[in-house]
């Protein structure tokens, strides 16, 4: 694929680990990072520009860093988000991530257009040292 875009964002949120034997098993949270690339074999446009000069707009990809109540995950209880739930470990939430992101950035496609070239990987640091990678 010849281009592929790339952003990183934080946010933070709690969770409780439900049936975890130690520390995760109770109330705590994380400032979380997180980097999208998104690849694509082609140009497209945007809500925000009609000419094909975009893999994907910024804005689509960093919907998680809004606001729990603006629809995102910072400053959110993970384990209060029902496709969460009690699962709430760093590769649940990239796979989250992921499938939301896809979503939101064919939602914003033009009609015939099923972004079947994207190809998006998601990295979440739950700390500074310590990361999972998602993609399909």
């Amino acid at each position: 694929m010849p281009w592929k875009l790339s952003t990183e964002f934080t946010f933070d949120s709690a969770h409780t680990i439900v049936g975890y034997d130690g520390p995760c098993g109770r109330l705590h949270g994380h400032t979380y990072r997180v980097r999208l690339e998104l690849q694509s074999g082609r140009l497209r446009p945007s809500a925000h520009v009609k000419r094909n000069i975009m893999v994907a707009d910024y804005r689509t990809l960093k919907w998680a860093k809004k606001d729990v109540e603006a629809g995102g995950l910072d400053h959110a209880y993970l384990n209060d988000i029902a496709e969460l739930g009690d699962d709430t470990t760093a590769e649940v939430i990239a796979q989250f991530i992921h499938c939301h992101t896809l979503q939101r950035v064919r939602e914003a496609l033009e009609a015939g257009d099923d972004g079947a070239d994207l190809q998006l990987k998601v990295t979440v640091w739950e700390t500074p040292d310590s990361a999972c990678e998602y993609w399909e």
